[in-house]
Protein backbone atom coordinates (compact mmCIF):
# COMPACT_ATOMS: atom_id res chain seq x y z
CA UNK A 1 0.00 0.00 0.00
CA UNK A 2 1.03 3.28 -0.81
CA UNK A 3 0.96 6.68 1.41
CA UNK A 4 -1.94 7.87 -0.90
CA UNK A 5 -4.11 4.63 -0.58
CA UNK A 6 -3.54 4.69 3.36
CA UNK A 7 -4.64 8.15 2.90
CA UNK A 8 -7.60 7.17 1.51
CA UNK A 9 -8.38 4.66 4.35
CA UNK A 10 -7.67 6.84 7.49
CA UNK A 11 -11.62 7.84 7.78
CA UNK A 12 -12.71 4.67 7.61
CA UNK A 13 -10.11 3.66 9.81
CA UNK A 14 -10.54 5.96 12.40
CA UNK A 15 -14.22 5.40 11.59
CA UNK A 16 -14.03 1.31 12.37
CA UNK A 17 -15.32 0.88 9.18
CA UNK A 18 -11.93 -0.22 7.08
CA UNK A 19 -12.48 -3.14 4.83
CA UNK A 20 -11.16 -6.33 6.34
CA UNK A 21 -9.04 -6.98 3.10
CA UNK A 22 -7.40 -3.14 3.66
CA UNK A 23 -6.39 -4.05 7.35
CA UNK A 24 -3.12 -5.78 6.70
CA UNK A 25 -1.81 -3.68 4.14
CA UNK A 26 -2.94 -0.55 6.52
CA UNK A 27 -1.57 -1.88 9.35
CA UNK A 28 2.17 -2.36 7.59
CA UNK A 29 1.93 0.79 5.91
CA UNK A 30 1.43 2.66 9.29
CA UNK A 31 4.08 0.52 10.94
CA UNK A 32 6.44 2.02 7.89
CA UNK A 33 5.76 5.03 6.97
CA UNK A 34 6.18 7.66 10.12
CA UNK A 35 4.74 10.91 7.84
CA UNK A 36 1.92 8.51 7.31
CA UNK A 37 1.27 7.74 11.27
CA UNK A 38 1.58 11.30 12.57
CA UNK A 39 -0.77 12.36 9.86
CA UNK A 40 -3.44 9.44 11.23
CA UNK A 41 -2.69 10.29 14.24
CA UNK A 42 -3.11 13.96 14.20
CA UNK A 43 -6.78 12.82 12.43
CA UNK A 44 -7.56 10.96 15.48
CA UNK A 45 -6.68 14.00 17.97
CA UNK A 46 -8.70 16.35 16.17
CA UNK A 47 -11.42 14.05 15.74
CA UNK A 48 -11.23 13.35 18.95
CA UNK A 49 -11.04 16.92 19.88
CA UNK A 50 -13.88 17.98 18.07
CA UNK A 51 -16.25 15.54 19.10
CA UNK A 52 -15.83 17.02 22.45
CA UNK A 53 -17.09 20.34 21.31
CA UNK A 54 -20.60 21.30 22.59
CA UNK A 55 -23.33 20.91 20.18
CA UNK A 56 -24.56 24.42 18.82
CA UNK A 57 -28.28 25.02 18.33
CA UNK A 58 -28.80 26.23 14.65
CA UNK A 59 -26.51 24.11 13.32
CA UNK A 60 -27.79 24.11 10.09
CA UNK A 61 -28.26 27.79 10.00
CA UNK A 62 -24.73 28.32 11.26
CA UNK A 63 -23.29 26.12 8.34
CA UNK A 64 -25.27 28.00 5.74
CA UNK A 65 -23.95 31.44 6.90
CA UNK A 66 -20.33 29.70 6.76
CA UNK A 67 -20.67 28.39 3.30
CA UNK A 68 -22.20 31.58 1.65
CA UNK A 69 -18.89 33.45 3.22
CA UNK A 70 -16.75 31.12 1.52
CA UNK A 71 -18.48 31.08 -2.07
CA UNK A 72 -17.97 34.99 -1.25
CA UNK A 73 -15.16 34.69 -0.66
CA UNK A 74 -13.64 31.90 -3.15
CA UNK A 75 -15.93 31.33 -5.97
CA UNK A 76 -18.43 29.00 -6.11
CA UNK A 77 -16.11 26.42 -7.81
CA UNK A 78 -13.51 26.58 -5.18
Amino acid sequence: MDCYEAIDLMGDELEGNLPAGARAGFDEHMAECAPCCTYHQQLRLTRDLLGRLPAQEKTLERRSELLARFERENGPEA
